[in-house]
C-alpha cells in the first residue's frame, strides 16, 4: 500500500530502543516507555503561507528523528504500526 500524508504531516515508523541498560541490566516490557525516536517513511508536500507559497519540509524519507512523547496519531497500515504527526511535533533530525 502506498500512503502519502497531506500538507505538513509526516508518516513515521517507531524505532525500538535497547532492551538493556549500559550496565547490562535487562529492561522488562512493563518498565519500557514508547520510543521517541523514529524513521520518516513518507512526507507531505508542506504547508502553505497566506500568499499561497509552499513551505518546504525540513525532513525527508529515511531521516531518523526525535519527537515528543505525546506526538502524533498511531495508525496501522498493512498490519504494521506507524504514526502520523505534524512537522512541528518533530524536535530534530539525528545525523
Amino acid at each position: 500500500m502506498s500512503f502519502t500524508p497531506l500538507h505538513d504531516r509526516v508518516l513515521v515508523r517507531r524505532i525500538e530502543g535497547d532492551e538493556t541498560t549500559k550496565g547490562g541490566l535487562i529492561i522488562p516490557d512493563t518498565a519500557k516507555g514508547k520510543p521517541q525516536e523514529g524513521e520518516v517513511v513518507s512526507v507531505g508536500a508542506g504547508g502553505r503561507r497566506e500568499d499561497g507559497e509552499r513551505i518546504p519540509m525540513d525532513v525527508k524519507s529515511g531521516d531518523r528523528i526525535l519527537f515528543g512523547k505525546w506526538s502524533g496519531s498511531e495508525i496501522k497500515l498493512d498490519g504494521e504500526d506507524f504514526m502520523i504527526m505534524k512537522k512541528s511535533d518533530i524536535h530534530g533530525v539525528i545525523a
